[in-house]
Formats: structure tokens, sequence, C-alpha cells
């Protein structure tokens, strides 16, 4: 049974919120493929191999942005591949930690963005360790005083 929608009538492939449900007869939306977009990927496609052709012989012939065209498309930008490296954190205060991450990067035995990230990681942890100690000497002088 269809449900009645907001004017009591009841219409076919309609949900409980009056919108058209999904393999409905009445409005089944439009076919993929088809619009502005699609004509204009059609007609490229007729052309693509003179199209790669003329950006081809336009690389070859020493223009910039053809050859970056190409090589993005054909070869792109390669990513940093980051090995996992032990590092050895001293024990102490997270100031020293820091400069222990910092001179590791410096000398070669992790990358600046390992680095970087163990950074942001200690920042972090000095947020949490200066909220739980504040937290504490705020319940002591709560205790002290006397709560509000």
């Amino acid at each position: 049974m269809t449900p009645p929608n907001k004017d009591g009538k009841k219409t076919a492939d309609r949900g409980p919120a009056g919108r058209f449900t999904k393999g409905n007869r009445a409005s089944p939306g439009r076919p993929a493929g088809r619009g502005k977009v699609a004509e204009l990927r059609d007609k490229l496609a007729q052309d693509l191999d003179q199209i790669i052709a003329v950006l081809r012989a336009q690389a070859l012939a020493g223009d910039p942005q053809a050859i970056r065209i190409l090589l993005d498309r054909v070869l792109p930008s390669l990513r940093p591949v980051e090995l996992p490296t032990p590092l050895n954190m001293p024990d102490g205060t997270l100031a020293q930690q820091a400069h222990a991450v910092v001179q590791a990067a410096a000398e070669g035995d992790i990358a600046p963005s390992q680095a970087a990230q163990i950074i942001t990681a200690l920042g972090g942890v000095a947020k949490i360790v200066e909220t739980t100690e504040l937290l504490a000497r705020i319940e002591a002088l709560e205790s002290k005083n006397g709560k509000y």
C-alpha cells in the first residue's frame, strides 16, 4: 500500500516523507552518461588520438606545459617513502625528547616529516599533561577552601 503524501492523497513509488523511493516508476531520474559533460567527453573521445598526437608533438618541441601534462598523466609525482626507523627517546622532559627528535632529523636518522609528526604528538602530550596538572591543582584548591 502506498503512503499518502502531504495532501492526504496516495502516490505511487513514494516513501513515508513523500520522496521518490529507489527504483520508482514515476521518476527514474536522469540516466547515467547524459548531460553536457557526457556530451563533451564523447566529442573529445572521438578526437583523442589526434589530441594526444598534438600534445606529444608540442612536448617534443620543448613546450613545458605539454611536457608537464604528459608527465603528470603518465608518470605521476613520487611520494616520499618513509621506512620505520627505531628512535630511542630519552627519559626526561618533553623538551628533552623534542630536542632528541630534532637532532635525529638533523643527523638523517629519521625523515623530517616523521620528526614533525613526533613533535606534534609530543605537543599533544604536553597539552594533556598541562590539563591534568591544572585539574589536580584546582581540585586541591577546592578541597582546601571548600567547594563552591
